[in-house]
């Protein structure tokens, strides 16, 4: 039985035998080790490119627990990093009571939980996503990943994790880039889903003082799409508005463009003229791009290896107000003759 209730902060979903409980508040990494156990051997795994005082701060809270640094960016999503992992859950002697967490951004997230699938043919899982793009999608959901041949998330698996701890807080050390880049998967979920945090998202109220509410808003979507569609056989494709030509974008910018940035372009070829204006609007107010930089006929050989791909059609979002969506089969040549340069 799928369940899902909402009791404060406190978000818990399950699917089939696994259940995951969300922490979300303000001082909340203060609570993994209560939520994990803090007698458990643990390995935590994060970034270079985080503040080091985030994973320090979850691996003091337990009695047996080491780090692993892996290296920042995308290009460390592969099979030499997952060897790096696996390498030093062994050297912690990690059993099958043990657990991994992550502490950083989706990166991080994607592949730990991709090696917490694999090792000893699956541990319990946590993840401590520190920026808002992580926080408001990549933690949740079970997705987990690896890029191969020039392919984000060519290979992975479903892997829920056992619990997830997002504190605000540490959203003060992200640079405003990659805030904003978060800030583009909370637009494209109220875009399809949620009119009322469109509208707030087109208010002219300081981000800051609605963070909370929009990471909540933003969490609760995430989490009902899931429920409803954990392998992501029908509903949950809605989350991939924007993402056919997004990860192209991403893939052919060779790290220029975040993935938040590429998302954004990305969105603005499905959507109705007028919904597509209020869209342009938002994305311009945060710095996020409005069209591709690249043309269709470049991006087309990374579209045409979307994995929604099926008998040559690939199922696109398309958006003709907030809150509303439909899907449309189109072929990679129907999605690439969207794109032109502005």
């Amino acid at each position: 039985m799928t369940v899902f209730s909402k009791m404060g902060k406190v978000f818990t979903f399950g699917y089939r035998d696994a259940i995951c409980e969300i922490v979300e508040g303000r001082g909340s990494i203060a609570s993994v080790g209560t939520l994990v156990g803090k007698e458990r051997n643990v390995l935590a795994v994060t970034d270079s490119g985080v503040p080091i005082q985030y994973a320090e701060s979850v691996i003091a809270q337990f009695s047996n627990a080491s780090l692993l640094i892996i290296p920042q960016g995308e290009e460390s999503k592969n099979f030499n990093t997952l060897e790096v992992i696996i390498s030093a859950l062994m050297q912690q002697g990690i059993d099958r009571y043990g657990a991994l967490i992550a502490v950083g951004g989706g990166m991080t997230g994607d592949i730990a939980g991709f090696a917490a699938s694999c090792y000893k043919r699956g541990i319990d899982f946590y993840n401590v996503p520190t920026t808002l793009l992580a926080q408001v999608d990549a933690s949740i959901g079970g997705k987990t990943a690896l890029n191969f041949g020039n392919i984000k998330n060519m290979v992975g698996t479903f892997h829920h994790p056992k619990g997830v701890v997002i504190d605000t807080e540490t959203l003060k050390t992200l640079d405003s880039r990659h805030f904003y880049s978060g800030l583009a998967e909370v637009i494209k979920m109220a875009a399809t889903s949620d009119a009322d945090l469109f509208a707030m998202l087109e208010s002219d109220k300081p981000l800051m003082e609605v963070l909370d509410k929009i990471v909540a808003a933003a969490l609760h979507i995430k989490c009902d799409v899931v429920l409803k569609d954990p392998l992501e056989q029908g509903l949950r494709k809605v989350l991939n508005f924007g993402h056919t030509i997004g990860h192209a974008i991403e893939v052919v910018s060779n790290g220029k463009l975040t993935h938040g940035e590429s998302i954004a372009a990305g969105m603005t070829y499905f959507c109705s003229d007028e919904m597509r204006q209020r869209l342009e609007k938002i994305l311009k107010r945060y710095h996020l791009p409005v069209k591709s930089p690249f043309t269709g006929d470049i991006l087309l050989p990374f579209i045409s290896q979307d994995k929604k791909c099926n008998n040559g059609l690939i199922t696109t979002v398309y958006v003709e107000s907030p809150g509303t969506y439909e899907f449309r089969k189109m072929t990679p040549e129907e999605i690439a003759d969207l794109i032109s340069i502005s």
